[in-house]
């Protein structure tokens, strides 16, 4: 039998199926989930720092069940320790980690794809969701970390916000309308080249939507305000 050369020929000129960058720009599969994945994506981008949130408090031992020790935190304050104040730090390295990785991978898989914006390319909407969820936390004027002795009343603040039900949940509906609605300069920021064009656009509705995050905070909209914004 003769082998069919042509076919051989175009099955080794296909580009390898990069496995790396679609695990991350699928947000580990997410973005196949139906229907709406940008939603799925903003989900997914909602619970990472929710659950570092969770995740620190805990190893710090100021949460357990669903109860928060004031007094771990005094007396952490007594010793002069505020590990609690770099959280707030590590969430905007994080961000940065992701939409760094995000920029990567949406570039190698829009390229295998042929296409300029896979719709199961979520990694935009996780790092979009994630900036519109950390950016309102920052304070006007940052007193010197880990030498002020309320910055770790800070970082317990910027924790529990990411805890706080309304604030998540107003957060992701101004994420997700700034990103349907694409108002100016959202789409504009669609036709850069590349993974760029794919993450930029969601860049840009998440600081729409933390803008307004950061209005209903002033107005202290959410129980726990105390005094940072």
């Amino acid at each position: 039998m003769t082998p069919n050369i042509d076919a051989t020929a175009a099955a080794e000129a296909l580009p390898k199926k990069p496995l790396l960058a679609l695990a991350i720009a699928t947000a580990f599969g997410v973005g196949r989930l139906k229907p709406g994945p940008g939603t799925w994506g903003s989900v997914f981008g909602l619970m990472i720092p929710a659950v570092a949130a969770w995740v620190w408090l805990l190893s710090l031992g100021h949460f357990s069940g669903g109860v928060l020790y004031i007094a771990t935190i005094a007396a952490s304050e007594m010793t002069g320790s505020t590990p609690s104040s770099l959280f707030a730090l590590f969430s905007f390295l994080g961000f940065i980690l992701i939409s760094a990785l995000g920029v990567w991978s949406a570039t190698r898989v829009a390229a295998y794809a042929g296409a300029e914006d896979p719709q199961y390319v979520v990694i935009d909407e996780v790092s979009g969701q994630q900036l519109a969820l950390v950016l309102p936390l920052i304070p006007v004027a940052i007193p010197h970390l880990g030498t002020h002795p309320e910055m770790s009343v800070y970082g317990l603040f910027f924790a529990l916000s990411l805890l706080n039900w309304k604030y998540l949940l107003l957060g992701f509906i101004l994420f997700r309308v700034f990103d349907i609605w694409k108002p100016w300069p959202v789409r504009r920021l669609e036709k850069l080249p590349g993974g760029w064009g794919i993450m930029a656009d969601d860049w840009m509705a998440g600081i729409y939507a933390a803008i307004l995050l950061r209005v209903a905070l002033h107005f202290g909209l959410f129980t726990f305000h105390i005094g940072w914004v």
